[in-house]
């Protein structure tokens, strides 16, 4: 009597994904992404409120340090758990790593509405609010790590350029836009000192709709067809075959190492840009321009839909001319731009000026990074592609994410603030056409195995 083995199917003969699966991994990578950024969003629109609550001083702009310091140790924890994440997706799958990730954000962040303040129960609710973002941190860096890769590999060649811009930018526009209408919301119900009071509570509360959208969108996600055949060929391949080395070990051996540290300075050049204009225009309009919390959230919605424009633009720009000429292009516009616009927006007292500033700030910063997630995906090949794209993107930003708190504690006060921000996204940009010249053309890379 004989047995006839069942081989694995073989990569090439594995089906396309239709249309609608296409659909919903490119939505899923978007949403996932903008709810996630909709979650750290709620931090930087109630900063100066965060500072005085949680980072008391004498000085205000040292209890704002001490919000954007907290948001930095965000930042600099979610390379762990891109880490985590990352090789996580590489080995079992994008779709549970998002899953989990995206859920434990939204769990987080409604945590923080919860916690007591130091008036209550001394430095100790200092401590308990940074433990907790070190925890939302983890999460925010598994999302990076699964959403970046499942949109880009799910859609065709022609329009992976678009697609990296939509999740990259133009899903922190949609967790920009979101926040900043919640944040709208909340200034109306909680008007005046009732938002110091107890309103900013409800920002925080308002994360788990990321876990509840979350999981009702990922219900019916499917992996990538990349992965699928990833995962095809190591099936073939296991029987007799020695153990494979992690994803984190090959990420940092020599054959990818330079491509790492290259890749690292253009995502902080683009992260620092977006979290000095993006993240900062919350800050900047409150402080220098003075403007109410009602006409802010609405500058900031415009500021957000220009974002998406930019990203998506440059995205699907960078289809055409290749992401190395994009990323010098938009360095270029940038070392002229980023100065003038600061200082223009500080000068101005008109407040269609003060929004005109703010959303060419947006559009350009986003742009500048639009066609950035699909060159780190086409960077790294699909066995180590979650890791490398998530720990690239998330140390970059982590860098680029420090320097709100070190503009805040060098300007000694509001007014410093626009020459502060002028000369340091000045040197910012500087590293990001540095790294642009050094690297070489991804386009095409996506399907390598």
């Amino acid at each position: 009597m004989s047995t006839t083995a069942t081989l694995p199917p073989d990569p090439a003969a594995l089906a396309k994904p239709t249309g609608r699966q296409t659909f919903t991994a490119a939505m899923a990578s978007l949403f996932g992404w903008g709810l996630d950024l909709f979650d750290l969003f709620i931090l930087l629109y109630v900063a100066p409120v965060v500072g005085a609550l949680f980072f008391p001083a004498d000085k205000p702009m040292l209890s704002l340090a001490g919000a954007y310091a907290s948001f930095a140790v965000t930042l600099l924890i979610r390379p762990l758990g891109s880490a985590l994440f990352g090789s996580y997706a590489d080995r079992l799958g994008r779709r549970r790593a998002l899953m989990v990730a995206v859920t434990g954000v939204g769990v987080s962040t409604a945590i923080f509405g919860l916690l007591p303040t130091v008036g209550q129960i001394g430095w100790l609710a200092t401590a308990i609010f940074l433990v907790f973002r070190l925890v939302q941190g983890i999460f925010v860096g598994g999302v990076v790590a699964a959403s970046h890769t499942i949109g880009t590999e799910s859609v065709p060649e022609r329009w992976r350029g678009l697609m990296s811009g939509a999740v990259g930018g133009g899903g922190s526009a949609i967790g920009g836009l979101l926040a900043s209408l919640v944040f709208y919301v909340v200034s109306l119900i909680a008007p005046g000192e009732a938002f110091a009071e107890w309103g900013w509570r409800l920002m925080f509360f308002s994360g788990l709709l990321t876990s509840v959208i979350g999981l009702v969108l990922f219900r019916n996600l499917e992996e990538s067809p990349i992965f699928k055949q990833l995962q095809a060929r190591k099936a073939q391949a296991r029987i007799g075959a020695p153990a494979e080395a992690s994803p984190i070990r090959v990420l940092f051996s020599p054959a990818h190492r330079a491509s790492f540290l290259v890749s690292v300075l253009i995502a902080f050049g683009g992260g620092a840009a977006y979290y000095l204009t993006s993240g900062y225009l919350p800050t900047f309009l409150k402080l220098v321009n003075g403007v109410p919390n009602a006409s802010a959230s609405m500058i900031l919605v415009g500021a957000n839909v220009a974002a998406a424009i930019g990203a998506c633009g440059m995205g699907e720009l960078s289809q055409h001319l290749g992401r190395k000429k994009s990323f010098i292009l938009m360095g270029v516009i940038r070392l002229f731009a980023f100065p003038a616009l600061f200082l223009a927006m500080a000068n101005t007292t008109s407040l269609a000026g003060v929004a005109i500033c703010a959303c060419l700030l947006a559009l350009i910063a986003n742009a500048s990074y639009g066609p950035l997630l699909i060159f780190l995906n086409e960077k790294f090949p699909t066995a180590v592609r979650a890791t490398g794209t998530g720990l690239t993107w998330n140390v970059g930003f982590a860098l680029g994410g420090m320097l709100p708190t070190l503009v805040s504690l060098v300007s000694d006060g509001p007014s410093q603030i626009p020459m502060v921000l002028a000369i340091v996204t000045t040197g910012v940009t500087l590293v990001y056409l540095v790294g642009a010249f050094l690297t070489e053309e991804t386009q095409g890379n996506l399907d390598r195995a």
